[in-house]
Formats: structure tokens, C-alpha cells, sequence
């Protein structure tokens, strides 16, 4: 499986009562997305743009994304950057969830 396996499944509803992730499998899924890093129990990225128009351009495409799958990441926007961060609060930890849409949101920027 890579990112583009990723890229085309749907999250599935999670409302807890499954486990989170183990760290073998956050390792195996995190090779599969280029630039995201496990810290404190969420994949994060930073993503830079030339000017604080395409910053927010890509944080609204980022928002209808995250509406459609149902999943929403914690986003901390700057002029010329926007920091991404998922986990699923749902499980207190890491889901497939959370790793579908880190690569759907790649698939966004490189667009």
C-alpha cells in the first residue's frame, strides 16, 4: 500500500471503542506519506506556500476535504504556512483515519 492506495479509501466512522494504533503500525504507515512525522500521538506536517492567499486557498480545499471524510485535523495557519495535525480523539491515539487524510491532503498540495 502507498500514499495513492491511501488517497482513494474513505474514512470509516469512529466513535472509540477500538483500539489506536500500535507504534509498528504507525511506523508501516507512516513510510507510506512523504514529510509526516509521529509527535506526542499525532501525524503532523507543515506545508509552506509562497503568500498568504494560497495558504488560505489550500486551507479551505484542506476544510472540504476533512468535511467529506469526516475527519478533522487541528490546523495552525501562519501567512505563508499552515501546520497540519491529526489524530483521532475519538481512541486517544492514531487510526487508518488519520493517515487517509494526511494523504488526501498531499494529494491536495501536489495539485
Amino acid at each position: 500500500m502507498d500514499a495513492d492506495d491511501l488517497a482513494h479509501k474513505k474514512c470509516k466512522p469512529c466513535e472509540g471503542g477500538v483500539a489506536p494504533l500500535d507504534p509498528q503500525e504507525i511506523d508501516r504507515l507512516l513510510k507510506r506519506i512523504d514529510g509526516w512525522e509521529c509527535v506526542n500521538g499525532v501525524i503532523a506536517k507543515t506545508y509552506s506556500f509562497k503568500n498568504y492567499y494560497q495558504t488560505m486557498a489550500f486551507v479551505n480545499a484542506m476544510a472540504w476535504i476533512s468535511h467529506r471524510e469526516d475527519h478533522h485535523p487541528d490546523i495552525t495557519v501562519g501567512y505563508n504556512k499552515c501546520r497540519v495535525e491529526y489524530s483521532t480523539h475519538a481512541i486517544g491515539g492514531l487510526s487508518e483515519n488519520d493517515f487517509i487524510c494526511a494523504a488526501k491532503i498531499d494529494a491536495l498540495f501536489a495539485l
